[in-house]
């Protein structure tokens, strides 16, 4: 890598191309940014000095042909807006101040070819811009495209006699990073941008697998399967909470067909590689390496299958079910609740496997029940989660794609850090243990929608529209009369927060009711400060609690207990 200072005049020097990736993002500036670079260059022209545009990095592109006009080519890494937005800047100043050829001198490879190429979304307006020859507006529907909503706004509001095009040309500097062919583009652009947006795992691979001379296989292979229409694409962009970072559904796709591919044992993966190949901010340079070491280059052994796999993982995983009831029916509904509503996206590698090679759907639906049984098992436990993505890709690994087989394999695991909780540790979990907030709203989530009557008249809406409620408030010293010693006040607050005391409801209570006596947070105070009896009668998991005259520690318990005998039952492994 080489960083140092360059004047535009240093990047575009009449014999060099610089290429934005065909599939990068499309032109995003706007007319803040449009306006601030006006005032940065009167700045330049006035003081005189340089001025810092921000950085670029170019790594090392396409040996020219004999047909090609430059001498040699660059990709832009990092930098597409600003060297996009300059351009079109130095182009419209050109128009304004009657010097067309003073542009294509500096920015034409031989005074022909555009030096700056930009990608398949920009292409055609940004080269009407270029090819402008007066300085007129391009009349087009406003907010279609940006390329030439910038251009528009630099003639109307570059003053080109506080303008020097000779003067910006030698004082406004960018940092010039330089990449050789070799270099992890991703680790560096991810570092310098570490508090921007960082290039994705689908852009990344969008343009390795695909060029300006591969567009048929591009629009058969990739925009046909994520980019066919808005319903398609809305999907695939849509992000979710995946650990501490938010990742788009593309990107969690190629994770999760990644992992399809280098744990299948025809390609006798390398056990160093595969610790590699999991590393998911890496996922892009190990598709490269996978190809190349184990492919023999063949990039169609990966892009043949992507479609099969991405219309399976689109009609199986899907964020919105977290808004919808679920049925009490062992199910890949009642799957999404455990992934997108509590966050264990580590399951969908496994999950796509069973589902893509499962030849029984009675079979499947057992497998779905045994993955929701373990995982709510451990969570009532509050077992780890630390190790599930080496258990659920040695899952993959080991082709476990029956019922029997699966908890056969969940039963003799070796590592007690992912063994199954024993019963004892479910009871003790109900009386005992203080969950977080979403996993217990998860177990009494889960648990309502299994026990609940098919024929009930009140419908189970969707997990995220319930709320936790602590029966007897946090604030009980309020209004709830317990004369004790601090011992055993403790050990209410202590118990409060365990299972036995906890529900789900519809909507959350009036706060002045949330605090009140048991009375009257049953009952409520009328109109806009409903009880739980109004609010959360039809949920089976509240029905006899509701009908208690008082709640205590005593009852706190026994609901634990019937709370466990429920899950026990559904949760048998």
């Amino acid at each position: 890598m080489d960083a140092h200072k360059a004047t535009i005049s240093d990047i575009f020097n009449n014999s060099t191309l610089v290429e934005i990736p065909f599939f990068q993002r499309a032109y995003v500036w706007d007319k803040d940014l449009w306006q601030r670079l006006i005032e940065d260059m009167e700045y330049v022209v006035k003081s005189k000095k340089t001025h810092f545009l921000g950085s670029i990095i170019l790594k090392a592109g396409r040996e020219p042909s004999d047909e090609d006009e430059f001498d040699s080519c660059y990709t832009v890494v990092d930098g597409q807006q600003r060297l996009t937005t300059f351009l079109i800047f130095m182009k419209a100043l050109c128009l304004l101040q009657g010097q067309p050829d003073a542009f294509n001198s500096q920015f034409r490879i031989n005074g022909e070819e555009i030096a700056l190429r930009l990608g398949k979304n920009d292409l055609e307006s940004f080269e009407q811009v270029i090819n402008m020859d007066s300085p007129n507006k391009i009349e087009i529907e406003k907010g279609k495209k940006r390329i030439i909503d910038a251009y528009n706004y630099f003639i109307e509001n570059i003053n080109p006699n506080g303008m020097n095009f000779t003067q910006i040309k030698s004082k406004a500097l960018f940092v010039r990073i330089n990449l050789d062919k070799n270099e992890d583009e991703q680790q560096i652009f991810d570092t310098i941008n570490s508090l921007g947006i960082n290039l994705t795992t689908s852009e990344l691979l969008k343009n390795y697998f695909f060029s300006r001379e591969t567009i048929n296989e591009y629009h058969n292979k990739w925009e046909m399967v994520f980019e066919n229409n808005e319903e398609s694409k809305e999907y695939w962009e849509r992000t979710v909470e995946t650990g501490k970072n938010k990742r788009a559904m593309i990107d969690i796709f190629f994770d999760a067909y990644f992992q399809q591919l280098f744990q299948n044992k025809k390609f006798n993966v390398k056990t160093e590689d595969k610790i590699s190949y999991l590393r998911v901010d890496k996922i892009s340079q190990s598709y490269q390496h996978f190809i190349r070491e184990y492919c023999n280059d063949d990039k169609n052994i990966v892009l043949n299958k992507i479609k099969e796999y991405a219309d399976c993982f689109r009609d199986l995983f899907s964020p919105e079910i977290c808004d919808m009831g679920v049925s009490g029916n062992f199910s890949s509904e009642r799957l999404n609740i455990l992934i997108f509503g509590l966050k264990n996206t580590t399951l969908i590698p496994y999950v796509l496997y069973i589902t893509k090679n499962s030849e029984n759907q009675d079979d499947l639906n057992k497998m779905y029940g045994i993955i929701e049984s373990y995982i709510m098992r451990r969570m009532v436990a509050h077992a780890s989660t630390q190790n599930y993505k080496n258990l659920f890709t040695s899952l993959i690994l080991n082709e476990i794609k029956t019922s029997e087989s699966l908890i056969e394999y969940l039963n003799k695991n070796d590592d007690s850090s992912l063994s199954v909780p024993v019963d004892d540790d479910i009871k003790n979990g109900f009386n005992n243990l203080k969950l977080t907030n979403l996993q217990t709203k998860g177990i009494l989530y889960m648990i309502e929608s299994k026990i609940r009557p098919h024929n009930s008249a009140v419908v189970l809406l969707g997990f995220n529209e319930y709320s936790l409620e602590h029966l007897m408030p946090k604030k009980w010293r309020n209004n709830w009369g317990f004369s004790a010693e601090e011992e055993k006040k403790k050990q209410r607050d202590s118990k409060l927060l365990t299972l036995g005391n906890l529900a789900i409801i519809p909507s959350a209570l009036n706060s002045s009711i949330r605090d009140a006596d048991w009375k009257t947070k049953k009952e409520g105070k009328g109109s806009g400060k409903e009880g739980l009896k109004a609010c959360a009668s039809g949920l089976v998991t509240l029905r006899e609690t509701l009908e208690k005259e008082e709640w205590n520690e005593n009852e706190i318990e026994k609901r634990a207990e019937w709370l466990c005998k429920n899950a026990l039952k559904i949760w048998s492994l």
